[in-house]
This record gives structure tokens, C-alpha cells and sequence, in this order.
């Protein structure tokens, strides 16, 4: 627990709540001049304990519960990064899923920017794999630049998508299905992955894949082939991150190597040197 960390961040998200928002009213004992909620008022609308909210501000209470720090961060307005340093300074790790249930579902317009400058291709879709933006050198990838509006959607059944993502049911389906059906499992009511899924099991060739999907494995750092509309045969390497605004979303870049065959060796890993 990082305790003045902690009181920092607390302290700061509650003075920008103003008592009235609630229907509450501002303390006026004396002494009492900090702005926004007062720490009881936070409790009073927690339905919680007198000095529940104090107890965690000040770094008193060891352990607290998941259900409390939600309703604090809920309450107090957090966003998912303050939401994360919430975790990291009360429990000293990350939290177990985003704070808003719809996180993921748009990213800032600056990354249209950050992809036009990237010369390999690069997109980056939200939680359910809808298309938000791209650039330039992914549209080559498909038949007549025609980029999907749901990339999940596409690879798992759309027709074309085997001819361009090359030997589809060994080299594709068993690494991109065990995604959908990991993301499904953390969220079974988001309908448009519900939706793929049903098309997914009325398809023999994906379903038999779907149904006997194994763990689920990050694409990042793999190597896959592909039959680029421009350049022929080759290979990709996925490359895959994350927007730190939106959890979930996924920026994935894509460097091209042309030819049937696997390129061979791959650059060593970045570490910094002391």
C-alpha cells in the first residue's frame, strides 16, 4: 500500500464533488474549508460505516473490498487510470477488469494521427473488435481495399478471409477463436460478439474450431501467413498493444514480409541497459 499516494488521489477526485450534486449541503463547522464532499458525506452515500471512506483515504484500512473501492471510484468519478492507481495504492496491484463495463469502446482521435504516421499496418479496433480507424497501407491488405468493419467478424467467417489469411483452419482459426470465446466468457451480454458467435457455430469449418477452442493465446509476437491483395504471398507479425485510455481496445501493427516461406530469425528483445 503506498499510503500518501493513496490520500492524494482520494483527496483530489473528492474535492472536485460538490455536496449539492448529491442533494447533500456543504459542511459549515468550523475549520471545515476543503473542498467538496466532506468524508462523511462520502460514507452517507456509500451507505456505509462512519469512517469507512476515512479509514481508506488514510491508508488505515488494509485489504478493502472490491465492492468498496468500485462504489468509491463510481462515486468519485474515476476514470480507468485513476481507477488502476486506485488498486495499485490500495492493494498494490492491478484490478482484475475496467471500471466501466463499456471500457474499450472508443479511443481518443489522436490515434487516427498516430496510425497515419506508422508506415507499417496498423488499425485499431474497440472491445468487440469493431473497426475504428486505420491506415493507408492496411487497406492493400484486402481484395479492392475493402476493409471490414468488424475484423473478428471477418476472420472467423467470411468467406474471403481464407483466401487472404493463408492456411486459415491451422495457422489462423485455432489462435483467433479461443479470442472470441475468452472475450465472450468476460462479457457473455455484449451482443455483437454474441452475434458473431452464433454465425461462428452455424459454420462447420469454424465451429468444429470454436467448440474445441483451447487456452486463450495473445497474438502478440506471432507470426502468421497471409496472401496480401498488393503483394502476394508472405507473412505478418502481429504486433498487438493497448490504448492506455481505453482497456480492452486493441492497437494492432502488422509488418509485411513478402514470400511463402517463414522469415527467418527475428530481432532480439529490447532490453534497457544499466
Amino acid at each position: 500500500m503506498d499510503k500518501v499516494a493513496l490520500r492524494y488521489l482520494l483527496r483530489e477526485r473528492r474535492a472536485l464533488i460538490s455536496p449539492e450534486s448529491h442533494g447533500l449541503s456543504r459542511p459549515t463547522r468550523q475549520g471545515r474549508r476543503a473542498p467538496g464532499l466532506s468524508q462523511a458525506q462520502v460514507d452517507q452515500l456509500l451507505h456505509r460505516a462512519p469512517d469507512t471512506y476515512g479509514r481508506l483515504e488514510s491508508g488505515r484500512y488494509p485489504n478493502p473490498p472490491v465492492d468498496l473501492l468500485e462504489d468509491v471510484a463510481r462515486l468519485l468519478g474515476m476514470n480507468e487510470h485513476e481507477w488502476v492507481a486506485l488498486w495499485r495504492y490500495a492493494l498494490g496491484q492491478d484490478p482484475p477488469h475496467p471500471l466501466h463495463a463499456r471500457a474499450g469502446e472508443a479511443v481518443p482521435g489522436t490515434w487516427r494521427l498516430a496510425l497515419d504516421g506508422i508506415s507499417h499496418m496498423a488499425y485499431v479496433s474497440d472491445r468487440s473488435w469493431n473497426m475504428l480507424a486505420y491506415n493507408e497501407p492496411f487497406t492493400g491488405l484486402f481484395p479492392e481495399r475493402r476493409v471490414p468493419s468488424n475484423i473478428m467478424r471477418w476472420m472467423a467467417v467470411e468467406p474471403e478471409a481464407r483466401s487472404v489469411l493463408r492456411h486459415w483452419e491451422t495457422a489462423w482459426a485455432p489462435l483467433v477463436l479461443p479470442q472470441l470465446r475468452a472475450a465472450i466468457a468476460a462479457d457473455p451480454e455484449d451482443p455483437t460478439l454474441c452475434g458473431i458467435e452464433k454465425e461462428v457455430l452455424d459454420d462447420p469449418s469454424a465451429a468444429r474450431v470454436y467448440e474445441s477452442a483451447s487456452a486463450y493465446v495473445h497474438p502478440d509476437g506471432g507470426e502468421r501467413p497471409v496472401r496480401h491483395a498488393l503483394h502476394g504471398p508472405g507473412w505478418v507479425t502481429v504486433c498487438a498493444a493497448q490504448p492506455m485510455t481505453a482497456p480492452r481496445a486493441r492497437l494492432l501493427i502488422l509488418p509485411f514480409h513478402s514470400g511463402e516461406r517463414r522469415p527467418c530469425g527475428r530481432p532480439a528483445p529490447l532490453r534497457a541497459h544499466g
